[in-house]
């Protein structure tokens, strides 16, 4: 059982670049497949902001785990029964939104860690470990191991605290979301803002500080993605199925309208 499960904590793990691709629109497994075949590390299963149940994301979660890539849920609050659940059911990780705080921080690994880090209940047999009986110690231990604690930097107040929150243990990645980041500061989508780069800088700094990865969602443009990557963002959310669909069909569209006015 000591084969590696969660290739995206390896290959942050490794200093390498893990990158996700968000899901939004799509609702059926095959999506896992698709997402490895175009090169993405990770799936970014949101059940904050699209209509996504806990079974769809669950199968979907369940069917990235024989395709290599990592599925990783975006749950919609704090509870520990969101994070228990997807986990206990094929998530290798989850996103907790809005961690303002070490105590936040804190709450989120008790929800995903089992004891003696946390306090997520045994459920039995694991997805992520094939459903394989092992002993519970070495189960549980494994399980620890190959999950992500990712929490959401999302205010300023989360970037004043980011020393402390990447401080706790038993959290992986500090995620800055980019998007309510620059809305919480007054300036609307205006991620090239300097106050921006500031903040990276203060998460990666803390991160590195304390053995953790920086992370980035929210920042689309390809000048500013290489300005932040080199800054040192390692975990990269690259866009969702939506944009991806609608980016590809307007330039077809686009391409064959333009044919028929040669």
């Amino acid at each position: 059982m000591e084969h590696p499960i969660n290739r995206t904590k390896q290959q942050l793990a490794a200093g390498g670049l893990a990158l996700g691709f968000g899901l939004r629109q799509s609702r059926t497994v095959d999506i896992a497949t698709i997402a490895g075949t175009c090169g993405y590390d990770w799936l970014f299963i949101d059940m904050e902001h699209s209509s996504l149940d806990l079974d769809a994301a669950c199968q979907i979660a369940m069917a990235s785990i024989a395709t290599g890539v990592t599925p990783i849920v975006r749950v919609p609050g704090h509870e520990h029964h969101h994070a228990a659940r997807v986990l206990d059911n094929g998530a290798l990780g989850v996103v907790f939104p809005h961690v303002d705080t070490p105590e936040a921080a804190r709450k989120a690994v008790e929800a995903c860690r089992y004891p003696p880090i946390g306090h997520r209940s045994v459920a039995g047999n694991q997805p992520m470990l094939r459903f394989e009986t092992h002993p519970t110690a070495e189960a549980t231990r494994k399980a620890n191991e190959e999950t992500l604690v990712i929490v959401m930097i999302e205010t300023p107040q989360a970037v004043a605290n980011a020393d402390a929150i990447a401080a706790v243990e038993g959290v992986d990645v500090l995620l800055i979301g980019t998007n309510d980041l620059c809305a919480e500061m007054g300036i609307h989508g205006q991620f090239a803002d300097p106050r921006v780069a500031e903040a990276y800088k203060a998460v990666i700094a803390a991160c590195r500080k304390h053995g953790k990865f920086p992370g980035m969602g929210g920042v689309y443009d390809p000048k500013l993605m290489e300005s932040y990557i080199g800054l040192g963002m390692r975990f990269i959310l690259a866009g969702s199925d939506l944009a991806f669909m609608m980016a590809g069909a307007s330039a077809r569209a686009a391409q064959l309208r333009g044919f028929a006015l040669k």
